[in-house]
């Protein structure tokens, strides 16, 4: 058994919105037959002091619970509204059988659900469908059955949305600027989870040089590529791309710290 100081995450998903293979591309990486080239939607589960904390919950998320190393989970914790990272959430109605089911957001996230998915919140649900315990984050941190979770405020271009930081862990997805106090409150982080969509640049999200940056000021001990596009390269050769103690994720690694 893993001890309570151990944490332990595990990728559920490390693909962009799009998903790798992306529909009607024909480049090599969505014609890779390498399995770290197939690349869900960005998700992932952090293990830590015996609390299961799943971080997004976008369309792929039954796939991912099917093949995932240990499908119990406590809480979810939400980044941002985007499709890609909440249209799983119908699918928690398992984990919702005996009571509502945790969910920690930004009240706009909470608005943004009760508009999209309204029968989950409705006074007088139809039977059967998911129900939520409402959490509202804002930025100072809170708890999570005893573990402390700090919201991390990032930009997803004008979007303010929100990274954790979970024990030993930082995790962010979707970023594009990165304050210096956020910077400051991740230095020497042991373990960074952090977005980096391609090569080259983007509007929206932080690519590769941007990423690396950040990972040059922050000094992680290790440092982990999520959200990632088919631009990014074939994972077999991203040690080309990547500096020592920096790796692409991919679906279905764990990694403990």
């Amino acid at each position: 058994m893993m001890g309570l100081s151990t944490l332990e995450i595990e990728f559920l998903g490390t693909g962009t919105s799009h998903g790798v293979p992306m529909l009607r591309c024909r480049c090599p990486v969505c014609l890779s037959d390498d399995p770290r080239d197939k690349r869900l939607r960005t998700s992932a589960i952090v293990r830590y002091q015996g609390v299961r904390l799943l971080i997004d919950c976008g369309p792929d998320f039954r796939t991912q619970m099917l093949r995932a190393s240990d499908d119990n989970l406590d809480a979810v914790l939400l980044t941002h509204i985007h499709f890609d990272h909440v249209a799983g959430l119908d699918d928690l109605r398992s984990y919702c059988r005996e009571k509502p089911f945790p969910l920690y957001a930004r009240a706009d996230v909470l608005e943004n659900l009760h508009k999209h998915i309204p029968y989950c919140f409705a006074d007088n649900p139809y039977p059967g469908v998911p129900r939520f315990e409402e959490h509202v984050i804002g930025d100072e941190p809170f708890m999570v059955e005893g573990v402390k979770v700090e919201p991390l405020p990032v930009m997803h271009y004008n979007l303010p949305i929100v990274g954790f930081r979970i024990g030993p862990l930082a995790y962010i997805t979707d970023a594009k600027v990165i304050s210096d106090e956020v910077i400051e409150r991740l230095k020497d982080v042991p373990l960074l989870v952090i977005n980096s969509l391609r090569t080259g640049t983007h509007l929206t999200h932080m690519c590769l040089d941007e990423t690396l940056d950040v990972i040059n000021r922050v000094k992680p001990e290790r440092a982990y590529l999520i959200h990632m596009s088919d631009r990014m390269g074939l994972h077999a050769d991203s040690h080309k791309l990547l500096p020592a103690g920096v790796e692409l994720a991919y679906d279905g690694l764990i990694v403990k710290v």
